[in-house]
């Protein structure tokens, strides 16, 4: 389902997968979700993220990988799953 040589990360919520990609739309929508001028900025603003904005940027993530309802699905999925999602993602794609 996901694949990780396009730096896709997989978010596993209530036993069903759902592909995570961070694409050049995502990173807009997350870099205006947090006010952040740029990487630098954004490296910044995610290092104190609070549970809404980690729920912001999980859904920009699912959705840029195609999930249905992304933001039904990034309230389901517990605050753990949703960090670590979101990080492997990221750090998929930035190192």
């Amino acid at each position: 389902m996901t694949n990780p040589q396009r730096g896709e990360a997989v978010l596993v919520v209530e036993g069903a997968r759902a592909r995570l990609a961070f694409t050049l739309a995502a990173l807009a929508e997350i870099e205006a979700l947090l006010g952040a001028d740029g990487l630098e900025a954004l490296g910044a603003r995610m290092a104190k993220l609070t549970a809404g904005e980690l729920m912001g940027v999980l859904a920009a993530l699912l959705r840029a990988g195609g999930a249905e309802a992304p933001e039904a699905l990034a309230a389901r999925a517990s605050p753990r799953a949703a960090a670590d999602a979101v990080a492997a993602c990221f750090l998929a794609n930035l190192t």
